[in-house]
């Protein structure tokens, strides 16, 4: 008997990428594209229609939802495909948030296509499959966890973010000023940044703050 085919759905705002991938994709004998989509709404009408086994999903996709959203999408479907994230970015915040909403595989667009494939049956038999990057920083980050900020850090982080400044969050607080200063500095340095707007970002990239 042959070898059992895999359905896959390409999901990517560029027609000429799509059209790349999937010529080098249906070039081998086990892989079928079965449904393209350039967009959210479009992915999860043809992930729908078509059942695939596994999404090749990119991460940016124009003005609407993007790819990790969309694959959160995809996975509360009834008999979900599995995801392999097929994109150029590879911030820890973007591999985290792929890998958060459900991703199976994160894979970056200057692979040799032998990985790609490689990749794609993979990821069709539930396995995990990560760029060596990916795997590297994700490796790191488990290694050295962030320093967890504290109850009145976080207070202090939702004030930044409403854009109070010293004077206000110490009158808000019936703290000093000095105090609010000794907390921003910890704050500073616990997550990497040096000023209050990349202090907001990434709060809010960790999620320690909700946008």
């Amino acid at each position: 008997m042959g070898e059992q085919h895999i359905r896959v759905v390409l999901v990517d705002d560029h027609p000429v990428v799509r059209a790349g991938v999937r010529a080098l994709v249906s070039a081998q004998d086990d892989l079928d594209v079965v449904g393209e989509a350039a967009d959210s709404a479009e992915a999860v009408a043809v992930v729908g229609e078509t059942k695939p086994d596994v999404v090749l999903m990119d991460l940016s996709l124009g003005d609407g939802p993007g790819g990790a959203e969309t694959t959160r999408l995809v996975r509360d479907l009834p008999s979900p495909p599995q995801v392999l994230v097929l994109t150029t970015y590879d911030t820890e915040a973007d591999v985290l948030e792929a890998v958060d909403a459900g991703a199976a595989g994160y894979l970056l667009k200057d692979a040799p296509p032998d990985e790609l494939f490689r990749a794609i049956r993979g990821t069709a038999r539930g396995e995990t499959v990560l760029a060596p990057s990916v795997a590297t920083r994700l490796l790191q980050r488990a290694a050295s966890p962030a320093p967890k900020v504290s109850p009145r850090e976080v207070e202090i982080l939702r004030l930044l973010a409403r854009g109070l400044g010293n004077k206000e969050m110490a009158r808000e607080l019936l703290v000093s000023e000095a105090t609010v200063k000794s907390h921003l500095s910890h704050i500073y340095t616990k997550l990497g940044v040096d000023t209050r707007a990349g202090a907001v970002a990434t709060a809010i990239e960790r999620r320690i703050l909700r946008p």
